[in-house]
Protein backbone atom coordinates (compact mmCIF):
# COMPACT_ATOMS: atom_id res chain seq x y z
CA UNK A 1 0.00 0.00 0.00
CA UNK A 2 1.37 3.41 -0.95
CA UNK A 3 1.74 5.97 1.79
CA UNK A 4 -0.46 9.01 2.33
CA UNK A 5 2.61 11.09 1.45
CA UNK A 6 2.95 9.33 -1.93
CA UNK A 7 -0.71 9.99 -2.65
CA UNK A 8 -0.27 13.65 -1.68
CA UNK A 9 2.79 13.95 -3.93
CA UNK A 10 1.04 12.31 -6.87
CA UNK A 11 -1.96 14.61 -6.49
CA UNK A 12 0.27 17.70 -6.15
CA UNK A 13 2.34 16.78 -9.22
CA UNK A 14 -0.79 16.23 -11.30
CA UNK A 15 -1.99 19.78 -10.72
CA UNK A 16 -4.87 20.33 -13.16
CA UNK A 17 -3.92 17.43 -15.44
CA UNK A 18 -6.08 14.38 -16.04
CA UNK A 19 -4.81 10.84 -15.56
CA UNK A 20 -5.97 9.22 -18.80
CA UNK A 21 -6.26 5.44 -18.73
CA UNK A 22 -5.77 3.73 -22.07
CA UNK A 23 -5.76 0.10 -23.14
CA UNK A 24 -7.85 -2.55 -24.80
CA UNK A 25 -11.33 -3.49 -23.68
CA UNK A 26 -11.01 -5.66 -20.60
CA UNK A 27 -7.79 -4.02 -19.40
CA UNK A 28 -9.60 -2.65 -16.33
CA UNK A 29 -9.72 1.05 -17.17
CA UNK A 30 -13.11 1.71 -15.54
CA UNK A 31 -12.68 -0.52 -12.49
CA UNK A 32 -9.14 0.70 -11.79
CA UNK A 33 -10.03 4.28 -12.71
CA UNK A 34 -12.80 4.54 -10.12
CA UNK A 35 -10.51 3.31 -7.37
CA UNK A 36 -7.64 5.54 -8.49
CA UNK A 37 -9.89 8.62 -8.53
CA UNK A 38 -11.07 7.77 -5.01
CA UNK A 39 -7.53 7.45 -3.72
CA UNK A 40 -6.43 10.71 -5.37
CA UNK A 41 -9.66 12.45 -4.31
CA UNK A 42 -10.43 13.67 -7.83
CA UNK A 43 -13.44 12.96 -10.10
CA UNK A 44 -13.71 9.87 -12.28
CA UNK A 45 -15.10 10.05 -15.83
CA UNK A 46 -15.73 7.22 -18.24
CA UNK A 47 -15.51 8.54 -21.81
CA UNK A 48 -17.79 5.78 -23.14
CA UNK A 49 -20.53 6.70 -20.65
CA UNK A 50 -20.13 10.39 -21.53
CA UNK A 51 -20.47 9.53 -25.24
CA UNK A 52 -23.62 7.50 -24.58
CA UNK A 53 -25.10 10.36 -22.55
CA UNK A 54 -24.26 12.93 -25.25
CA UNK A 55 -25.69 10.73 -28.03
CA UNK A 56 -28.68 9.40 -26.12
CA UNK A 57 -27.71 5.94 -27.40
CA UNK A 58 -25.52 3.04 -26.36
CA UNK A 59 -22.17 2.60 -28.06
CA UNK A 60 -23.51 -0.57 -29.69
CA UNK A 61 -26.41 1.43 -31.13
CA UNK A 62 -24.07 4.17 -32.39
CA UNK A 63 -21.88 1.56 -34.11
CA UNK A 64 -24.90 -0.21 -35.63
CA UNK A 65 -26.70 2.94 -36.79
CA UNK A 66 -23.83 5.24 -37.76
CA UNK A 67 -20.66 3.13 -38.00
CA UNK A 68 -17.29 3.25 -36.30
CA UNK A 69 -15.95 6.44 -38.01
CA UNK A 70 -18.95 8.42 -36.73
CA UNK A 71 -18.42 7.01 -33.23
CA UNK A 72 -14.68 7.83 -33.30
CA UNK A 73 -15.37 11.43 -34.29
CA UNK A 74 -17.78 11.84 -31.37
CA UNK A 75 -15.32 10.13 -29.07
CA UNK A 76 -12.57 12.58 -30.07
CA UNK A 77 -14.81 15.58 -29.34
CA UNK A 78 -16.04 14.24 -25.99
CA UNK A 79 -12.52 13.39 -24.78
CA UNK A 80 -11.32 16.86 -25.82
CA UNK A 81 -14.09 18.42 -23.73
CA UNK A 82 -13.34 16.19 -20.74
CA UNK A 83 -9.63 17.01 -20.88
CA UNK A 84 -10.46 20.70 -20.54
CA UNK A 85 -12.20 20.10 -17.22
CA UNK A 86 -9.23 19.95 -14.83
CA UNK A 87 -7.83 17.14 -12.72
CA UNK A 88 -9.66 13.84 -12.99
CA UNK A 89 -9.16 10.19 -13.83
CA UNK A 90 -10.48 9.56 -17.34
CA UNK A 91 -11.09 6.04 -18.64
CA UNK A 92 -11.08 6.02 -22.45
CA UNK A 93 -12.36 3.53 -24.97
CA UNK A 94 -9.83 1.14 -26.48
CA UNK A 95 -9.63 2.98 -29.80
CA UNK A 96 -9.44 6.54 -28.47
CA UNK A 97 -5.64 6.71 -28.18
CA UNK A 98 -5.31 5.57 -31.79
CA UNK A 99 -6.48 9.01 -32.95
CA UNK A 100 -3.45 11.30 -33.28
CA UNK A 101 -5.40 14.42 -32.36
CA UNK A 102 -6.65 12.75 -29.19
CA UNK A 103 -3.12 11.50 -28.35
CA UNK A 104 -1.76 15.02 -28.82
CA UNK A 105 -4.47 16.51 -26.57
CA UNK A 106 -3.78 13.92 -23.90
CA UNK A 107 -0.02 14.58 -24.13
CA UNK A 108 -0.60 18.33 -23.78
CA UNK A 109 -3.08 18.27 -20.90
CA UNK A 110 -2.79 14.91 -19.16
CA UNK A 111 -0.73 11.90 -18.20
CA UNK A 112 -1.45 8.75 -20.19
CA UNK A 113 -1.36 5.44 -18.34
CA UNK A 114 -1.50 2.27 -20.42
CA UNK A 115 -3.06 -0.68 -18.62
CA UNK A 116 -1.34 -3.44 -20.57
CA UNK A 117 -2.85 -6.90 -20.38
CA UNK A 118 -2.06 -10.11 -22.21
CA UNK A 119 -4.53 -11.76 -24.56
CA UNK A 120 -5.68 -14.51 -22.18
CA UNK A 121 -6.51 -12.02 -19.41
CA UNK A 122 -8.39 -9.78 -21.85
CA UNK A 123 -10.41 -12.68 -23.28
CA UNK A 124 -11.29 -13.92 -19.80
CA UNK A 125 -12.57 -10.44 -18.88
CA UNK A 126 -14.42 -9.47 -22.07
CA UNK A 127 -16.45 -12.68 -22.15
CA UNK A 128 -18.20 -11.50 -18.98
CA UNK A 129 -20.05 -8.73 -20.88
CA UNK A 130 -22.03 -8.65 -24.11
CA UNK A 131 -21.67 -4.95 -24.98
CA UNK A 132 -18.49 -4.98 -27.08
CA UNK A 133 -19.42 -4.06 -30.68
CA UNK A 134 -16.00 -4.96 -32.09
CA UNK A 135 -16.31 -8.47 -30.65
CA UNK A 136 -19.72 -9.30 -32.14
CA UNK A 137 -18.09 -11.72 -34.54
CA UNK A 138 -17.59 -15.47 -34.99
CA UNK A 139 -13.99 -15.27 -33.71
CA UNK A 140 -13.58 -12.65 -30.96
CA UNK A 141 -10.12 -13.97 -30.06
CA UNK A 142 -8.86 -13.28 -33.60
CA UNK A 143 -10.26 -9.74 -33.35
CA UNK A 144 -8.45 -9.20 -30.03
CA UNK A 145 -5.21 -10.57 -31.53
CA UNK A 146 -5.53 -8.11 -34.42
CA UNK A 147 -6.27 -5.22 -32.04
CA UNK A 148 -3.20 -6.09 -29.95
CA UNK A 149 -1.03 -6.11 -33.08
CA UNK A 150 -2.43 -2.77 -34.27
CA UNK A 151 -2.78 -0.90 -31.01
CA UNK A 152 0.00 -2.00 -28.66
CA UNK A 153 2.73 -0.17 -30.64
CA UNK A 154 0.68 3.05 -30.32
CA UNK A 155 -0.27 2.43 -26.68
CA UNK A 156 3.46 2.09 -25.98
CA UNK A 157 3.69 5.87 -26.52
CA UNK A 158 1.92 6.37 -23.16
CA UNK A 159 3.70 8.23 -20.38
CA UNK A 160 3.34 5.27 -17.99
CA UNK A 161 2.78 1.54 -18.58
CA UNK A 162 1.29 -0.66 -15.87
CA UNK A 163 0.75 -4.40 -16.31
CA UNK A 164 -2.92 -5.22 -15.77
CA UNK A 165 -3.13 -8.73 -14.39
CA UNK A 166 -5.16 -10.82 -11.98
CA UNK A 167 -4.23 -9.09 -8.72
CA UNK A 168 -6.29 -6.93 -6.38
CA UNK A 169 -7.32 -3.66 -8.01
CA UNK A 170 -5.67 -1.77 -5.14
CA UNK A 171 -2.33 -3.29 -6.15
CA UNK A 172 -2.65 -1.78 -9.64
CA UNK A 173 -3.80 1.54 -8.14
CA UNK A 174 -0.73 1.57 -5.87
CA UNK A 175 1.51 0.95 -8.88
CA UNK A 176 -0.08 3.83 -10.80
CA UNK A 177 0.29 6.21 -7.86
CA UNK A 178 3.95 5.21 -7.41
CA UNK A 179 4.54 5.74 -11.15
CA UNK A 180 2.89 9.16 -11.02
CA UNK A 181 5.24 10.22 -8.21
CA UNK A 182 8.30 9.25 -10.26
CA UNK A 183 6.99 10.19 -13.74
CA UNK A 184 9.60 12.46 -15.39
CA UNK A 185 6.87 14.42 -17.19
CA UNK A 186 5.25 15.33 -13.87
CA UNK A 187 8.56 16.03 -12.11
CA UNK A 188 9.44 18.55 -14.79
CA UNK A 189 6.05 20.23 -14.50
CA UNK A 190 5.77 20.49 -10.72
Amino acid sequence: MVTAEAIRQARFRLGFRAVVLIGLMGAGKSAIGKRLAGRLDIPFCDADQEIETAAGKTISEIFAENGEPYFRDGERRVIGRLLDGGAKVLATGGGAFMNKETRDRIAATGISVWLKADLDILMQRVHRRDNRPLLKTADPRAVMERLIAERYPIYALADITINSRDVAHDTIVDEIISALVTCPKLAAAS
